[in-house]
């Protein structure tokens, strides 16, 4: 394929060829002061509030992906060979379109400022549910779990996300926009503006190439920790290589056994796939940030990113999952836990890449479940993650895995906890034995997010609650329930 070294991509159905403008520059700041289009605004500046989202549409097969993407934290080569569109693509036509009527009719707009954010949320979600006749107040609430309000208040938002369906249609015409993808340059990116340089492989052989020939580039794939960096650090990013245009990490498989996940798989399509095998995870994944972020960020780059406090890999340690790291020389497996060395440090030698996770499927007699505790319930970080799977036969544990994030330097596993519970019966004696267990697996922190005290107790609290889910002596029936009882005196 060949090689372009301008960024080439549509803007409102309109081509765009941009260059000499530093690769860390932002989607949002490239509309605002080079193009003059202003509708898009500029709020928290780090994928947090919504006031700048666009929609971003990609080739899938003859049709065009829609999806939200928070432009304040998006670099702008990352847009090459997409279509973009922002709230001034609404009135093309002249008139006001019926997402926008609606917020008119439903008095859904006070200030304003974040009313763009809302409108673009709104459009995709109205195109997305519009052959089905409308949503549903909670189908609502989640697409706009990314947007934050704050003077309107978000019954009148909802309301106008209902009434936008009772409204004369206007639908989005995917074939010009798919026809005019297909005249951008295609081919791998190599882009450089000053000292900034941007490389966008298209193949895994040129990506790990380059990682060889670069090791102490930074890797980036959603941006949606990265692009803070720019936006907040005011960091230098060094070289970047993009990931996502690699083919071989968009693969997702499922076999009998294990789900393959590619590491450029984005966490909505990532958690879609894993929640059809662990229905349990349906919650941690709508709280799992936003939906613009989910869409930009990938499952591989939270567990490349290695924080302590990330909310995949928890549940996916408890699942005794696996990744598979890349270099010009190989591929090599290792279990999770094991990428994860101390604070910010990993196993991943500097050319390698996490090119997949490897996640094992439901077997007979699993009891698993996965609960985040933070301070707000939509778009927080964690205080504390934690992640319980017991293999269980016959009322008694043959083996017991528990991991938490937000306890200590990384995710990491309760080692005393899962030997208290292995080959114990599952009832209250052996809940009491490795709750006391997990005091002494952690020695948490106090930080803004919660206190020391306030995380061991949490702990303690989440594995009660997996037994009140799935107990021996107080559930034979397997009901999910959580019914109050009683346990031995002085483990509380």
């Amino acid at each position: 394929m060949p090689t372009t070294t301008d960024i080439s991509f549509l803007l409102n159905d309109e081509p765009q060829q941009v260059s000499q403008l530093a690769p860390t520059l932002t989607l949002l700041r490239y509309l605002r002061e080079h193009l003059d289009l202003t509708g898009t605004k500029e709020g928290c500046a780090e994928g947090d509030c919504g006031a700048c989202t666009v929609v971003v549409g990609e080739k899938d097969g003859d049709r065009l992906a829609l999806k939200t993407l928070n432009a304040c934290i998006a670099y702008l080569p990352t847009l090459h060979g997409k279509a973009v569109y922002t709230v001034e693509y609404l009135r093309r036509n002249g008139g006001a379109h019926p997402v926008q009527q609606a917020m008119v009719d439903c008095h859904a707009s006070q200030c304003g400022f974040c009313t763009p954010g809302f409108v673009m949320s709104l459009w995709h979600h109205y195109e997305t549910r519009i052959d089905q006749g409308g949503t549903d107040r909670a189908e609502l609430a989640n697409a706009l779990a990314g947007n934050l309000c704050r003077c309107t208040g978000y019954r009148p938002i909802l309301d106008a996300g209902e009434q936008m369906f009772k409204l004369p249609p206007v639908r989005f015409d995917f074939a010009p926009a798919r026809k005019r993808l297909d005249s951008l340059p295609g081919g791998s990116l190599h882009y450089e503006a000053g000292a900034g340089r941007f490389y966008a492989p298209d193949s895994l052989d040129e990506l790990l190439q380059l990682r060889r020939q670069m090791p102490d580039s930074t890797l980036l794939a959603g941006g949606t920790d990265i692009g803070l960096r720019t936006t907040k650090q005011f960091r230098d990013t060094g070289p970047l290589i993009y990931t996502l245009n690699v083919p071989e990490l968009h693969e997702l498989t499922v076999d009998d056994d294990v789900l393959r996940i590619g590491a450029a798989v984005s966490l909505t399509d990532a958690y879609k796939a894993v929640c059809k095998d662990y229905p349990q995870l349906a919650e941690l994944r709508d709280r799992f940030a936003s939906p613009p972020i989910r869409n930009a960020g990938t499952l591989g780059g939270n567990l490349a990113n290695g924080s302590p406090i990330g909310d995949s890999a928890p549940w996916l340690i408890a699942l005794g999952a696996q990744v598979v790291l890349s270099n010009a020389d190989g591929d090599r497996t290792i279990a999770l836990e094991d990428l994860y060395t101390g604070y910010m440090q990993q196993s991943r030698k500097d050319d390698e890449i996490l090119r997949s996770v490897i996640i094992p499927r439901p077997v007979p007699g699993l009891q698993f479940h996965c609960w985040k505790v933070s301070k707000r319930y939509d778009s927080d970080i964690s205080a504390v993650c934690g992640a319980f799977a017991l293999q269980l036969e016959d009322g008694k544990i043959n083996k017991a895995r528990v991991a938490f994030g937000g306890m200590a330097a990384t995710c990491a596993r309760a080692g005393g906890c899962e030997a208290a519970l292995n080959g114990k019966p599952w009832n209250k004696t052996t809940l009491a034995a490795a709750m006391t267990a997990l005091d002494s697996d952690f020695s948490p922190l106090s930080d803004m997010r919660a206190s020391a005290a306030y995380r061991q107790t949490l702990a303690r609290n989440l594995l009660q609650r997996f037994y009140l889910l799935s107990g021996s002596d107080i559930n034979p029936a397997g009901e999910q329930s959580l019914r109050a009882f009683t346990l031995p005196e002085n483990t509380l």
